[in-house]
């Protein structure tokens, strides 16, 4: 009959506690100049790396409004209503370039991605929709669609059959290994037009090495026969189109087209995909000032706990009134909702603002949904108000400010750094299990598993998931803390506190 009234007075205790400790922290100017300092060092830095930067290319959207990349070389003809195309696709070769020192070195090979097919596209302007079915250069036969989508068909490369068809806005991909027997791989629905763009197309993105840090050139040569057109196709000869690729572009990145008999040889280079963030500006990249911010944070966050817990742990009257482990719980939720609203208040000034800069400036942001760009947001804050509660934990832990400190920064922040020096799979490992895993919230762009790209730590991708990586922060953080009370518990029972 007790246990609610004594539920009540214990809420209804904390409560009061809780609004004594952020009375507390307003009244101590330090604290509040410290929040503030973070607000400025988490701002000031992205709108210094945005006003500084340079005039970047534009970005191109796909149907849509994604970033894409679309660049291949084309042979196309006009067809104006339902039909079809078939070929075969008897071999696909490839060069690599090597970029400086070492750029006249060109070895052969082929990238996994390189892709040989056919298309029908709306158009020849980039980025408008298509459904294409291709060999690639290690993934099999694939249908792809719309930059984004992609439906595996079976292994194995060359030689082998391809076959698209149209009805109404329905594109069927269709692959056989003799011509005979098809095998139906996907279909994509497209609101097209009623003529549009059919034909074969070449393309191949560069040749990663993670090692190196580098992208180098690479193209793709397929070779083509038993090229078949069925519908009301005109007439008209084969066009040809190095989709994408402009003048100033390097010679070898040009594509080509050669005849001879029924056989077309064409080469082509570039990439049909989502675009990733090298060489662009993502929404979470002007936050780089988080670090130092979180840097700040802690730092407050520290002083804020070691004003009540000393090495002798009493020096505040209310823990005589107050289980030590509900004061602490108290300071974590103070230091830690002040750190969130510094981290939300940073990040909605500088994303707006370095997006208005550089857009002053001819550079663009990816574009990303309104959900992501709010959980770059929260999750910037989020960050934030949990390396203020890991410090809170650490600071009743280990009762010396200069102790808790290093420890915080070793354990959230070391990582990170390390991260972006040390080998990549070394960095990888090290963003899984350290609490510095939680800096995958921020990540706005994914990693497409058909897009070849530097996925590094430095190019902002982690190995976890976004959610997953902040599950990891908050797993540490919990941790933290749940020892951080068990150790004031006891030191309560030994002292014989009541």
């Amino acid at each position: 009959m007790t246990i609610k009234p004594t539920i009540h007075r214990e809420a209804e205790g904390f409560t009061k506690l809780l609004l004594a400790e952020w009375a507390k922290f307003r009244s101590v100017r330090g604290w509040i100049i410290g929040i503030a300092v973070t607000v400025l060092l988490t701002i000031l830095p992205g709108l210094f790396l945005a006003a500084s930067s340079n005039e970047g290319p534009p970005t191109l959207l796909g149907p849509d409004g994604k970033a894409v990349t679309d660049k291949f070389y084309f042979v196309h003809r006009t067809l104006p209503g339902d039909g079809s195309i078939t070929v075969r696709v008897t071999s696909l070769t490839g060069k690599i370039t090597y970029p400086p020192p070492d750029n006249d070195l060109i070895v052969p090979g082929v990238v996994p991605w390189a892709k040989a097919g056919i298309m029908i596209k709306d158009s020849t302007k980039q980025g408008s929709p298509y459904a294409a079915i291709m060999v690639t250069g290690s993934h099999g036969v694939r249908m792809q669609s719309n930059f984004f989508e992609d439906i595996p068909g079976h292994p194995g490369g060359v030689p082998r059959w391809l076959r698209l068809t149209r009805s109404d806005q329905t594109i069927t991909g269709y692959e056989s290994v003799d011509g005979q027997r098809w095998t139906k791989i996907g279909a994509a629905d497209l609101d097209s037009p009623a003529s549009v763009q059919v034909g074969l197309f070449v393309t191949s993105p560069g040749d990663v090495s993670v090692s190196e840090a580098k992208i180098r050139f690479a193209n793709a040569t397929a070779v083509f026969d038993h090229l078949e057109l069925e519908g009301d196709v005109s007439d008209e000869k084969w066009s040809h189109d190095d989709i994408g690729i402009g003048t100033g572009e390097p010679a070898y990145h040009y594509g080509g087209v050669k005849e001879s008999g029924d056989t077309i040889t064409v080469t082509g280079s570039g990439d049909i995909a989502p675009l990733g963030v090298e060489g662009s500006w993502t929404i979470e990249r002007p936050l780089i000032g988080m670090m130092t911010g979180l840097v700040a944070v802690i730092v407050v966050s520290v002083l804020f706990v070691s004003a009540d817990y000393r090495r002798k742990f009493v020096r505040n009257p209310q823990i005589a009134f107050h289980r030590p482990d509900r004061l602490l719980a108290a300071k974590a939720m103070t230091i830690g909702m002040a750190a969130f609203v510094a981290g939300m208040v940073a990040a909605m000034i500088t994303i707006p603002l370095s997006k208005q800069i550089l857009l002053s400036k001819g550079n663009h942001i990816l574009p990303v949904p309104l959900l992501t760009e709010l959980r770059v947001m929260l999750g910037t804050a989020a960050i934030l108000a949990l390396g203020a509660v890991l410090a809170a934990a650490f600071a009743a832990i280990f009762r010396r400010k200069f102790v808790a400190i290093t420890a915080s920064l070793t354990v959230l922040v070391l990582p990170y750094i390390l991260a972006n020096v040390i080998p990549l799979n070394a960095a990888q490992w090290l963003l899984r299990l350290t609490p510095a895993a939680g800096f995958a919230i921020q990540q706005s762009i994914p990693e497409y598993p058909q897009v070849i790209s530097l996925y590094t730590p430095q190019l902002g991708y982690y190995p976890l998931l976004p959610w997953a990586g902040f599950a990891v922060l908050c797993f540490y953080s919990a941790l933290a803390l749940g020892l951080a009370f068990y150790m004031l518990q006891r030191e309560q029972m030994r002292s014989h506190i009541p």
